[in-house]
């Protein structure tokens, strides 16, 4: 069964690297797996919003998902799995971008990326106009640059969304149980 899902991960990234690869696909591709680093554009994204006296509840609500998301997927998951990355199991791949470290289940960039958007899309569609895309497009850059497997991503990406709504629906509930301020 293993042995089935690699051949299959390995034949998506062959078909990504024969297909799809071009300067262009490089230089944006970078852009959005740089911007996906750490969860950096989250984070960034996460502080705005907490520094917005208007946004800040969302903006708790964001970093709680990017805590979960840390806990589950870096501290818990990728050292209980220990899956070797793609250019790992296969030395013959060469890297476009500096090797990240670290194992490759479940894909952090996929994780982090989708906790943001299922939060973000839960609160407004003109924030998953953006945020659902900017998902998509880094989690696709790991896969482009073979940094992952297909698997990483998509777990991390279904991770992702069920802890972002999960997030943002006790969020959503404990403000629907808070007794009504006579100051509102």
């Amino acid at each position: 069964m293993l042995e089935t899902i690699y051949e299959i991960d390995f034949s998506v990234l062959a078909f990504i690297r024969e297909h799809l690869s071009c300067r262009a696909m490089d230089i944006v591709m970078k852009l959005f797996t740089y911007a996906g680093n750490w969860g950096i554009i989250w984070i960034a994204l996460t502080v705005g919003l907490l520094i917005s006296k208007k946004h800040r509840r969302l903006g708790v609500t964001m970093a709680i998902g990017l805590l979960v998301c840390l806990g589950v997927g870096n501290l818990l998951l990728k050292p209980l799995i220990a899956r070797d990355r793609p250019f790992i199991a296969d030395p013959a791949i060469m890297l476009a971008i500096s090797p990240p470290s670290g194992y490759s289940f479940p894909s952090g960039h996929s994780f982090s990326s989708f906790v943001s958007a299922s939060i973000l899309a839960s609160y407004s569609r003109k924030a998953a106009a953006f945020a659902v895309p900017a998902a998509v497009l880094i989690a696709f850059s790991r896969l482009y640059f073979c940094v992952h497997f297909p698997t990483d991503v998509i777990c991390g990406a279904a991770l992702g969304i069920i802890a972002g709504l999960t997030v943002y629906r006790l969020r959503s509930d404990k403000t629907e149980q808070e007794p009504a301020s006579e100051n509102k």
